[in-house]
Parts: structure tokens; sequence; C-alpha cells
């Protein structure tokens, strides 16, 4: 009798972890949360992020490696310096909002994702955590604090209020779905290409909000500078590219002489690139399509202009 008590409590036990292993569950991701970039020469980039783009520069003065250039309080671009001279990948890192750093990380974790033992607590109360996906690009999670920074009087400045996606270079689309649509809940948006007989980009949006991610297939096995440039790129919102093309023009920017900016993308939506001075694509996109996409409908809510500064 004793022993078959001691097997029912053994059982217990391991029932119990079990449950615990099975009741660790995904918190919400709901957005892009900031783009981490590696800049040669950070005063000139401050230029164009902070000048031309209207962005708010975090600290506001003496740019150096850290800089942040805020799009909204909780959405932004941090340049940082490379690790070394004539680096071809500018990209460090995407990183999504979660509502709770904390639980993503156990999550992640428990579903064989390799995870730090503790999450980051930045100056501002904020809390973050990095992994690698599948093809080794570092990904990144954040839970605002209580500190975000305060309306600056420069906010209508801006020419977009909202980053509303990022994009990279990606060779294994099925291993990328593991990670994104099976353990992080991401959807499939859209998906087209350039032949419509071919799958050249995928938007995966997040579970909880309209943000997205968005595949950079086909790329050469070499690709150049500049095809990493625009392959690993990031893409504000604006209601109107016409808009965005006066507002750049009424603060010195140019376009190419003979060549309208404004674009006509296979989704549908209207867009104008610009390239900082590190020729990272800065994808300038209309918030709603203005003719039905190429290849795919979509599937899930357009985004739209960021409700608070």
């Amino acid at each position: 009798m004793r022993k078959w008590m001691m097997l029912g409590f053994c059982f217990a036990i391991v029932g119990g972890a079990l449950g615990q292993h099975a009741s660790v569950t995904r918190p919400a991701i709901t957005g892009i949360s900031h783009v981490t970039l590696f800049a040669d020469d950070i005063p000139k980039s401050e230029e164009f992020y902070a000048n031309l783009i209207g962005w708010e520069q975090v600290p506001a003065t003496g740019a150096k490696s850290g800089v942040r250039f805020y799009a909204n309080h909780l959405q932004y671009v941090e340049l940082i310096s490379p690790p070394r001279a004539g680096l071809a990948d500018r990209l460090d890192l995407v990183a999504f909002s979660t509502k709770d750093a904390e639980s993503l990380r156990k999550y992640l974790g428990a579903n064989g994702v390799e995870v730090p033992k503790v999450v980051t607590v930045e100056s501002d109360g904020s809390r973050s955590f990095v992994v690698r996906d599948p093809e080794g690009n570092k990904v990144g999670f954040t839970q605002a604090g209580k500190h975000s920074p305060p309306p600056p009087a420069s906010a209508s400045d801006r020419v977009s209020s909202h980053i509303m996606h990022a994009g990279y270079m990606v060779r294994d689309r099925a291993a990328l779905d593991h990670f994104y649509k099976d353990l992080l809940g991401f959807h499939l948006y859209w998906q087209g290409g350039n032949p419509d007989t071919r799958t050249d980009w995928v938007m995966m949006q997040v579970p909880d909000g309209t943000d997205w991610i968005e595949y950079m297939l086909n790329l050469p096995a070499n690709p150049s500078l500049a095809q990493l440039g625009s392959a690993n790129h990031l893409a504000p919102g604006v209601v109107s590219v016409a808009e965005l093309q006066a507002k750049l023009e009424a603060r010195g920017w140019k376009p190419e002489v003979g060549k309208d900016p404004k674009v006509l993308g296979v989704d549908g939506k209207m867009q104008l690139d610009l390239h900082d001075p590190d020729g990272t694509r800065v994808e300038f996109m209309e918030f709603a399509p203005v003719k039905d996409p190429c290849c795919s409908p979509y599937t899930g809510p357009q985004p739209s202009p960021s409700a608070s500064w």
C-alpha cells in the first residue's frame, strides 16, 4: 500500500511539473518597439533622423553611440557604432513591444529558444531581452517603462509618427515561420513578388497589433552593401507620400532629377524611399492601400498614425 502511495506521489510531482511547463503562455506582442542600426558617422545621421525626418533625439545633444530618435513615445531608431570598419550589414536588431518581458522570456525558454537568465532593466523602467532567430539575427522584446520621453515641443515636425514595419534578409522561410508564426503567434499579412510568379516578400503581422516584420527573400548568396541596405530596412507610415515629399523638399531634400520618387508597390500601397547616411533604406509607406494588392489579399487590419506623440 505504501509503495502505491509513493508512486502516486511521484506521478503527482511529475504531472505538476508538466502542468507548470504547459501553463507558460505567450504574453501579448503589440508591435515594433525599435530598430538598432550601425552608423559610421552618428552626427551625420543625426541630420537625417532628427532634422530631416523630425524624430525626437534622446539625448538631445552630443550625438554618440546609443543615441535614439523617437517617432513616438514608444518607437525609435537607435544608432550605435559598428564593431569594425567596413561592416556591410548595418542592421543590429529589430525589437518588438510586449506587455510582459519576463513572461515572454520564460515562454520562449520553455519552448526551446536560448534566452538570457534575466531581463535587462533600463533607467526608464523598461524591461527587455534579446534572442536570436533561427538564422542568427538578433530579435529583441521590450516592455515599456513608466518614464518614456515626454511629448516634445517639436512633435509636429515629425514626417511620420509610426514605425509600422521592419524587414531583413531571410534565407529559410520555413525556419523563420516556426519562430515567428508557431512560437510567437505572428500571422501571414501579405506575400508577393516581382514577377508575381515567385514570392520575394513575406509580411508577418504581430499577433496583438498592426505592425509587421517582412522577410526579404531571394537575395544573392553574397549581397552587396546596397542590396543589404535595401533589404534590411524600416518603414515609417504616412497618410500621403505626396504630402511627405512636399515636407521633405521644404527641408532641403531633393529627389533624383527626372524621377518621381513616389512609387506604387505591388502590395497596393504608395511609398517613397530614402536612404540614411549609411545606406539603410527608410521606406515611407502609406497606411492604406490605394488599390488591390498583387499576389495575395491582406489578412489583417491596416496600421494608422500613432494616437500619441
